[in-house]
């Protein structure tokens, strides 16, 4: 009786195993998929606002080291100054650009309140000496490096800003208030696209997947 009660517990404890292991087969699938219609969105934010006079200026865009772009970041009213969105960061890598690796930002400074709209957000990094910490596991504007934006009633020229921010929502500027915001990696996504959830890593050497090849073509162009 006990060998059979063994048996029994050892073919649940399989069919839990399996079970499970098609669950995280699922999940991670879906999760690729999402991020796969993200670089698509991506993709289209980078092209409108790199080819809108009132987007990132050509000379801007030659001199950066890295550019992250963030479709739809929202920045709701009910809980005031919070702010979160989900994109990609690529950075030069020889005469090209490298795979992008998947990134969060979220604001917690009061700023201009946009009742939940979305903003399409693009960043330039222009000092290659913070692409180390941009790709950490924490980067904090205004304490890691000054940021301002660049486009907009919020746009004012700094000499020390190493971050530059360019906002648009329906076809406007729109702004918040940078200090203390902070860029980390996506690691669900990175781990849907790439299998690693290191954006260092994914940077210097992992080979672009097919679902990010438009994203960094959009770049090269």
């Amino acid at each position: 009786m006990n060998i059979l009660a063994d048996w029994s517990t050892l073919n649940i404890m399989r069919k839990l195993c399996i079970l499970s292991l098609t669950v995280a087969a699922v999940l991670r699938a879906a999760a690729a998929d999402d991020a796969a219609g993200r670089l698509a969105k991506a993709t289209t934010v980078l092209n409108s606002m790199t080819r809108s006079e009132h987007g990132v200026p050509a000379k801007q865009l030659a001199n950066a080291d890295c550019i992250a772009v963030i479709p739809g970041f929202r920045k709701g009213a009910a809980v005031i100054g919070v702010g979160y969105g989900r994109g990609f960061i690529s950075c030069r890598n020889g005469s090209g650009w490298s795979a992008p690796g998947a990134i969060t930002l979220e604001s917690g400074s009061v700023g201009i309140q946009l009742g939940g709209e979305a903003i399409d957000i693009v960043m330039l990094s222009i000092d290659k000496e913070k692409r180390s910490k941009l790709l950490s596991d924490r980067f904090t504007i205004g304490a890691d490096a000054s940021a301002a934006w660049g486009n907009g009633k919020s746009a004012h020229d700094d000499a020390n800003a190493k971050i530059i921010f360019y906002g648009h929502t329906k076809g406007a500027f729109a702004g918040f208030g940078l200090d203390g915001a902070t860029l980390k990696p996506d690691e669900s996504s990175d781990k849907a696209l790439y299998g690693k959830t290191s954006n260092s890593e994914i940077i210097e050497g992992a080979q672009t997947p097919s679902a990010a090849q438009t994203f960094v073509a959009g770049l090269a162009r």
